[in-house]
């Protein structure tokens, strides 16, 4: 919500205005009180658009559509004024966000949740088309999440079956993207119910997998896919792929009717029907998402007397995590609405270690000018491996950090301004020193990014200094010695050593078994790694130690220098084992211990790590390697709030990479600490350091909140995530903690 403006009268037929929910090019959506004290969500059309005797009548023709509709999952119309010089419509305020919201900053729905979404949204469109009435733009941006279901809204579009077009005969009417082929060809006497039952298809497939079915880009190429290219369903799980595929056949007589759809999502297993009505209300959505709507609800509840501020707000995402906050407008509230105002570089130069063209360091410590004008400025250094074996993970990280310095820098009212200094040290010892002294010379606040080798051999520069080290996807076990004592580091990421964590839930919570055998690679991080008992050796230790479900764990263990796993396939089957664990870092090895398992007729859950996760399994192991599950320290980048990913891609033209979000975080997470510090230009970096010990962020890939020894984060954070070979990728399925 946002305040009302200047220009915003305080009434509008007898309802008093409250907020500001949304505004656009075609008109303002209030929130607002009626006389008798229930809030309203209150929407008011432009003059200009009014003007326009089409427009009026397509208005006139919502509310006379929506005031004749009845169900429990419709937004019914509470008072509307079609003639009104400024025509408005004020229906039920349902205080929840929306079905895009949700998947954009809180990942995929539960299969239970899509079933439970599509039956009630059919539900929805039975009231529909019973009233004889087309919805014609069914999308996640239209469909609410409350307490107790979804909602669908905004009919601006719905029209009679016979109804004169208000449109010219070839105009498109509609999203692409949720649009029917009869739709995208604008055939407008085939478009009836069939096409909202497309629709209904798209929004289910993006809620189920995150993505489109058509794609995303250029409307007309979205268009063309529609209309001529099968649906990409990759990602949608294999027990809701029949029900959405039908719903998207091309041909509109070959699909469903939304009573069909509706009966086609039932559970053969009953799990729906409980979902309708034992979970009827708090149980539907994932946790996460029910705090959203709670916190929403309380908001609205406690609207505060209106203030109004002499700038008109632009922009109608809430936002789903802290985040470096976009730009608002002067002399208005501290923001709780989030819009992202892509702009130029900020102020940071880029300096290679060791040869070529050196830019000096600018903007250090506390100093002013630059991006920031008379604000100061605070550096915060990024140090990696950018052009190494992994300049990949680097790189999406290095961009994510620079995407939350100037998306930092945009805001108004703001006390201080960051810089980003970037230094490659292409993981070598060597270059990593030399770069730690660098920024320690340049008075740099803090130093993000640190992959393993290069923190082992800058810590102890960087610890003299007292200068912050936050690792992303590093987890610090190689900063050990006597000249050490850490004060200054902090992880934000699972360590390696628990791994075996998430894997631990997943076969006793999720998956059950009592008999768990472990494919011991040796060769997992080579002879010293696991003698210092590296991620290999601590998988393995893990789940002896605490077997799954309190059963028994065995294991079997294939040499270093071997490459057949199936002497040890054949002996974990000897012992009757219902799940196999494999310790292998190698993406090679693992794939022929998944042929091996595949050969030997296996097909119990089978699990590994993050490190075998590349594209080399998945194309070497083949078939063998589908349903692969993967225990992982961070959280997929395509799952993570939407002020995040589609920034990114604007700036970037490519999908965050793998660490993106946790370097997103991090620059959040060191903006905050500088916030409580007051931002003044003087801060020295062991105050950043001391700062970030008790610094609270909510990110978007996890909150970041330290323990006691001040290096790792708190014990309850959710630090691991799980993922699953299908289709010929890894699907994201959540916090480990909450998949079911």
């Amino acid at each position: 919500m946002r305040p009302l403006t200047a220009d915003d009268p305080e009434e509008i037929g007898g309802h008093r205005l409250l907020a500001r929910l949304g505004a656009g090019g075609m008109g303002v959506v209030y929130l607002a009180r009626t006389a008798g004290g229930a809030l309203v969500a209150l929407k008011t059309i432009h003059a200009g658009h009014a003007a326009d005797p089409a427009f009026r009548t397509r208005f006139r023709r919502e509310v006379t559509a929506v005031r004749g509709l009845t169900g429990r999952w419709l937004v019914p119309v509470v008072a509307a004024d079609a003639e009104a010089r400024e025509p408005w419509l004020a229906t039920e305020f349902v205080a929840g966000p929306s079905l895009v919201e949700a998947v954009d900053g809180f990942g995929v729905l539960p299969v239970a949740a899509v079933r439970t979404l599509g039956a009630r949204l059919a539900e929805a469109l039975t009231a529909v088309h019973d009233a004889g009435l087309v919805h014609r733009d069914v999308k996640p941006g239209n469909v609410l999440l409350a307490l107790d279901g979804p909602r669908l809204i905004d009919f601006g579009i719905a029209h009679t079956g016979g109804a004169t077009a208000l449109t010219a005969p070839d105009a498109v009417v509609g999203t692409p993207g949720f649009l029917a082929p009869e739709q995208a060809q604008a055939r407008a006497g085939e478009v009836g119910p069939a096409s909202d039952v497309f629709s209904l298809g798209c929004v289910l497939a993006y809620a189920a997998s995150a993505r489109r079915p058509f794609g995303t880009g250029n409307a007309a190429g979205v268009l063309f896919r529609t209309v001529h290219e099968e649906p990409d369903l990759a990602e949608v799980p294999g027990e809701l792929l029949a029900p959405i595929r039908a719903c998207l056949a091309k041909d509109p007589a070959e699909r469903p009717t939304v009573r069909e759809v509706a009966a086609a999502l039932r559970d053969p297993r009953g799990s729906l029907a409980r979902d309708l009505s034992e979970r009827r209300e708090e149980g539907w959505l994932p946790p996460a998402l029910l705090r959203v709507v709670a916190e929403r609800s309380a908001r609205a509840l406690d609207v505060p007397t209106p203030r109004r501020s002499p700038r008109q707000p632009t922009g109608d995402t809430d936002p789903t995590a802290d985040g470096p906050a976009p730009p608002e407008p002067q002399n208005t509230r501290p923001p709780t609405r989030r819009r992202v105002l892509l702009m130029g570089s900020a102020a940071a130069s880029v300096v290679a270690v060791g040869g070529g063209v050196t830019a000096y360091l600018t903007a250090g410590r506390g100093s002013t000018g630059g991006s920031g004008g008379t604000l100061p400025v605070h550096t915060l250094g990024f140090q990696a491996d950018l052009s190494g074996t992994n300049k990949t993970d680097a790189v999406a990280q290095e961009r994510a950090a620079r995407l939350a310095v100037e998306q930092h820098n945009q805001r108004a009212g703001g006390t201080f301004r960051l810089a980003l200094d970037t230094l490659d040290d292409r993981g070598e010892a060597a270059r990593a020193r030399e770069a730690a002294r660098r920024f320690v010379e340049a008075g740099v606040n803090v130093v993000l990014g640190l992959g393993s080798a290069a923190a082992a051999a800058a810590a102890p520069l960087y610890e003299q200094a007292r200068t912050a080290m936050v690792l992303i996807s590093g987890d610090g076990t190689e900063l050990t010695g006597p000249d050490l004592n850490l004060t200054t580091l902090r992880v934000t990421r699972g360590p390696e050593s628990s791994l075996g964590v998430p894997l631990i839930s997943y076969l006793t919570s999720v998956r059950p078994v009592d008999r768990t055998a472990v494919i011991d690679d040796r060769a997992a991080g080579g002879a010293a790694d696991r003698a210092a008992g590296g991620p290999g050796q601590a998988l393995t230790n893990s789940l002896v130690q605490q077997p799954p479900n309190d059963g028994t764990t065995t294991v079997h263990p294939v040499a270093a220098d071997s490459d057949g796993f199936a002497p040890a396939v054949r002996d974990a089957l000897a012992a009757k084992a219902q799940a196999v664990v494999l310790s292998a870092t190698s993406p090679e090895r693992a794939a022929r211990c998944a042929r091996a398992l595949a050969d030997a007729g296996f097909t119990g859950p089978r699990l590994g790590t993050w490190h075998i996760m590349s594209p080399v399994f998945l194309q070497q192991a083949g078939t063998a390697g589908q349903d692969w599950l993967f225990g992982a320290p961070f959280t997929d980048p395509r799952s993570v709030s939407g002020t995040f990913r589609t920034p990114y891609r604007e700036k970037y033209g490519a999908e965050p990479g793998r660490w993106s979000p946790e370097a997103y975080d991090a620059v959040g997470l060191v903006a905050r600490a500088l916030e409580k510090l007051g931002g003044a230009a003087d801060i020295e970096p062991v105050a950043v350091a001391r700062r970030l010990f008790d610094a609270e962020y909510r990110g978007v890939a996890k909150p970041l909140r330290f323990s006691t020894d001040g290096t790792s984060l708190e014990p309850n954070t959710p630090l691991y995530f799980l993922f699953q070979a299908r289709g010929g990728t890894f699907r994201f399925l959540g916090r480990y903690d909450q998949v079911e």
